[in-house]
């Protein structure tokens, strides 16, 4: 996946020369449940990336932000039509690196499953413990060259660092590092599975962060996830309800932003990070 052409057609065809002038794009940015409002983005532009996986979730909005370009997209589409198992992720990330994309922010909802996490709190996560199935695809190889990525730690370190310093200028509650259990979804935890997690010490609970990640460490993109608490995960004792994550984002929404707009400002432009030759170790 190093070297692969983009093929993608401008929605508004009079961008066409815009975009070829703006390509390589260099970061990406994910957005997850009620963060799809990209009006963060200045001179927006909007284009359909076609994949040899099929359908990306929705079209990817660049643009630039501060001085860095942007892709921007929303991985459950705009309308929020996709659910969580059925997001076409390795599409998702082979159009991300097509575009020129070596960076990737992934802001996204999440369930505290510990007392003393708040709702509101940010989590910039440093673990993952998989728990999905079924039809996520969670590799680019799948026959006559063989991938074994390293994995012991799935998030880039320098995007972490960055994220965390940014969060405490900010004034921002948020927590350092945690774990985060994926679940396959669409449905929410039974009260023994979340006192299951609960009980490994586990931080945070959600439904997209695997395998964006992976896929993402195969591309030999940088990759990081923040987790916003929008629910108590504890005990199942209090049933989760879509009214209360969104009216949670809703409420932060604006410091998601803020997180966002000032940790891509503070981005090396050089990866002093492996994660851009994870191949050079993972390909048998």
């Amino acid at each position: 996946m190093r070297n692969i052409g983009c093929t993608f057609i401008p929605v508004n065809f009079e961008d066409k020369v815009k975009i070829d002038e703006m390509l390589p794009i260099e970061i990406g940015l994910m957005g997850g449940s009620g963060n799809y409002d990209p009006a963060i983005v200045k001179d927006p532009m909007e284009v359909k990336v076609f994949t040899p996986y099929g359908r990306v979730s929705d079209n990817i909005i660049l643009g630039t932000i501060g001085d860095r370009k942007i892709a921007f997209l929303a991985r459950h589409d705009r309308g929020h039509q996709i659910p969580p198992h059925l997001i076409n992720y390795r599409a998702n990330i082979w159009a991300m690196k097509s575009l020129g994309v070596t960076r990737i922010l992934s802001p996204s909802a999440c369930g505290a499953l510990q007392e003393d996490i708040d709702v509101g709190t940010f989590v910039v996560i440093d673990q993952l413990f998989d728990r999905t199935f079924g039809q996520r695809k969670d590799t680019f190889f799948e026959g006559s060259v063989v991938g074994h990525m390293a994995f012991a730690k799935p998030f880039c370190p320098e995007l972490r660092s960055v994220l965390i310093e940014t969060a405490k200028e900010l004034n921002l509650k948020h927590l350092e590092k945690g774990t985060y259990v994926c679940i396959n979804g669409p449905r929410f935890s039974t009260a023994a599975e979340s006192l299951f997690y609960r009980g490994q010490g586990w931080h945070v609970i959600g439904m997209t962060c695997y395998p964006e990640c992976i896929l993402a460490r195969e591309a030999e993109i940088c990759f990081t996830n923040v987790s916003m608490v929008t629910d108590k995960d504890i005990y199942g004792d209090e049933p989760v309800t879509i009214e209360e994550v969104l009216n949670v984002m809703t409420k932060n929404v604006e410091n998601v932003r803020n997180l966002i707009f000032k940790t891509l400002s503070k981005i090396p432009k050089q990866r002093k990070c492996d994660c851009g030759h994870s191949l050079d170790t993972g390909i048998f």
